[in-house]
C-alpha cells in the first residue's frame, strides 16, 4: 500500500475559520491537499479537489487534476474517489474522473451533487462503508452535516485522513475544533477520539 499526499495550492485562512473566537486579523497558512492510495488493483483519489477558489488569494495552484499528472498519475487510472465532503475545494474537480465510483455521504449527495455528472457511477451511503478490508470511510457529521474520515490500516498503523473535520495540527493539539464547524460536540468528540496518539493524522490542509 502506498498514500502519496499531493498538494496542489497554497493560501491563508483568518484565525476566526481555523478557531472559535479567533482573531480576524491574525492570519495561517494553509495548503490544499488530496490523497492518492494504492492498494491491490485499486488507486483510490480521497477528495477531488478544485481548479478555482473563488475568494481566496491561490498561491502556486495548479489545481487537483494538474497535480495528480505531475506525479505520474492520470485522471482515467483513478478507480475511487472519496468525497469527505461537498465544499468546492473538496469535489469540484469529480468530473475529470470520469472512470472511477464516486462515494459520498448521502447528506453531502443532496449539498454537492451539481457537481457531479448524471453519467458517474456512484456509490451513496449512510454513515460508514469500506472499500475493501483495510479502507473505511466514516461519518463524522463535525464540519458539515454528512462530513467524513478516511481510516487506512496498514502494517500495524491507522492512517486517518480527515478532511476538514480540522484544518490545523493546532486543532488537534488543543482539541478545539475549527471555527466553521457545523456540530461542535462531533467535532469535539472526532478531536479527542483521533488525537489521542494511536493514529496518524493526514490532513487536507496543513503539511
Amino acid at each position: 500500500m502506498k498514500i502519496i499526499p499531493i498538494k496542489y495550492g497554497e493560501s491563508v485562512l483568518p484565525e476566526s475559520m481555523i478557531f472559535p473566537n479567533g482573531d480576524k486579523a491574525k492570519i495561517s497558512h494553509i495548503d490544499f491537499i488530496v490523497y492518492l492510495i494504492q492498494y491491490d488493483n485499486k488507486t483510490i483519489l480521497v477528495d477531488a479537489g478544485c481548479e478555482t477558489m473563488p475568494g481566496f488569494d491561490m498561491r502556486n495552484f495548479i489545481g487537483s487534476v494538474n497535480a495528480i499528472k505531475s506525479k505520474g498519475f492520470l485522471p482515467e487510472e483513478i478507480t475511487d474517489v472519496v468525497i469527505t465532503h461537498s465544499h468546492h475545494d473538496h469535489i469540484e474537480c469529480v468530473k475529470y474522473f470520469k472512470n472511477a465510483i464516486v462515494h459520498i455521504q448521502k447528506d453531502e449527495y443532496e449539498i454537492g451533487k451539481k457537481y457531479i455528472p448524471n453519467d458517474m457511477r456512484l456509490n451513496i451511503f449512510n454513515d460508514r462503508y469500506s472499500i475493501c478490508d483495510d479502507i473505511e470511510i466514516i461519518k463524522i457529521g463535525g464540519h458539515t452535516k454528512g462530513s467524513c474520515i478516511v481510516e487506512v490500516r496498514n502494517c500495524g498503523e491507522c492512517y486517518v485522513i480527515v478532511g476538514d473535520e480540522c484544518y490545523i495540527r493546532g486543532n488537534f493539539a488543543k482539541k478545539i475544533p475549527t471555527g466553521t464547524s457545523y456540530c461542535p460536540k462531533r467535532s469535539i468528540e472526532f478531536l479527542k477520539k483521533y488525537g489521542d496518539g494511536k493514529y496518524v493524522i493526514l490532513l487536507c490542509h496543513d503539511k
